[in-house]
């Protein structure tokens, strides 16, 4: 198997990797957040078409019925497989060559039925869509908390002030509970190095998060070059 990757020039330098400094600005980031945040639809769709479809040809490959239905799987399979190479080139620059062209050796009907269900690239389409569902499950759910949570806190000194003006807190409650002793107990964020910790602590999570997400990416990319690109 092989993979092209074109240069930067020529796919706008989406090559281009940002500083870890520059990476949480980076439009390069903002790229692989959209690949992680529009992967799970994508998944859910791919996942909830190739295995009812495997399902019923499987069920019916005792009869003639399966056959169509199992070359419907891997025509609809290879096609799922061509949106996400072109996902992959238009927010990461990467050209992923297509397997190749389906050959049919036999003419009419069942010529292309038996061509569709002897083919490699087909076959590693529906396990690409199989295999990588849970893992957009979990880029999504993880890039979205740390995404959302770094600008959340490192933000949190712009509208701290909201607590305490428009809520019966002293500013951020964090913990509220009662003791066996029954006295009640807070933990309210308040004074100046709270609220500063709190920011730097976004500040940290702001600026691992496009590493983390990177990581994450990084899989589907490889996944894709290994069940989606050409055999050669």
């Amino acid at each position: 198997m092989s993979t092209a990757a074109y240069p930067a020039s020529d796919l706008g330098g989406h090559h281009d990797r940002p500083g870890f400094w520059r990476a949480p600005f980076s439009p390069q980031t903002f790229r692989e957040f959209g690949y992680a945040l529009t992967g799970l639809p994508m998944a859910v769709l791919g996942f909830c078409l190739v295995v009812p479809l495997f399902s019923a040809g499987l069920g019916l490959v005792v009869t003639a019925l399966g056959l169509p239905v199992l070359a419907l799987l891997l025509t609809v399979a290879r096609g799922l497989g061509a949106a996400e190479r072109l996902r992959i080139r238009t927010l990461f620059g990467e050209e992923l060559p297509a397997p190749r062209a389906l050959t049919v050796r036999r003419e009419g009907a069942w010529g292309r039925i038996t061509a569709r269900l002897a083919d490699p690239a087909g076959w590693k389409a529906v396990l690409h869509q199989v295999v990588m569902f849970p893992w957009a499950i979990v880029s999504f759910a993880v890039s979205v908390t740390f995404f959302a949570l770094g600008w959340a806190l490192a933000l949190f000194p712009l509208y701290q002030w909201v607590f305490a003006r428009y809520t019966s807190w002293d500013g951020y409650r964090v913990a509220d509970w009662t003791g066996s002793d029954g006295v009640h107990h807070v933990y309210e964020i308040n004074s100046v190095p709270q609220i500063a910790g709190v920011c730097l602590l976004g500040l940290a999570v702001l600026f691992l998060t496009p590493q983390l997400i990177r990581g994450l990416t990084g899989v589907n990319r490889f996944a894709a070059r290994a069940l989606l690109s050409t055999d050669d």
